[in-house]
């Protein structure tokens, strides 16, 4: 029996999978718990309609993922940082800050989990640094940095 899965079966397959199984694994198992369906023709028009809404929703995520970045590579964020005589500063600038930052100079709502920062500023100075939107999408924000 052709069964299409809709959740992730261990050893058998994931979510979307079309797998052929026996008739009393189907009707004992898989069926009962909700874990697929049958693939009847209705069944196998449903999965198609599915996944191409998926895939449109995929496409859409990447379509604002890209124009955010171009917003993004546009703008800069400009920080301070007080510091001390010498230059020596206090404290360092982290990617909390930055978002907030950018949130309140640009209007840019930013997750400060997607800035990454390969270690903290703790130096007055321009730097540029990474902001990953989505697995397809990097791009490098300008951050201006002001001893006080």
């Amino acid at each position: 029996m052709e069964v299409i899965l809709m959740e992730d079966v261990k050893s058998l397959g994931k979510k979307g999978d079309i797998v052929k199984v026996s008739d009393g694994y189907a009707r004992n198992f898989i069926l009962p718990k909700k874990l697929g369906v049958e693939a009847t023709k209705q069944n196998l028009y449903e999965l198609k309609i599915q996944k191409d809404a998926e895939d449109r929703r995929l496409q859409e995520i990447l379509a604002e993922a890209r124009q955010l970045a171009t917003k993004l590579e546009a703008s800069t964020v400009n920080l301070k940082i007080k510091a001390g005589e010498g230059g020596k500063t206090f404290g360092s600038i982290s990617t909390k800050e930055i978002a907030a930052a950018l949130n309140e100079q640009s209007g840019l709502e930013l997750d400060r989990k997607k800035i990454q920062l390969s270690e903290p500023i703790k130096n007055a100075g321009t730097y540029t640094v990474g902001v990953k939107l989505h697995p397809k999408v990097t791009v490098e924000l300008k951050v201006v940095v002001e001893a006080v």
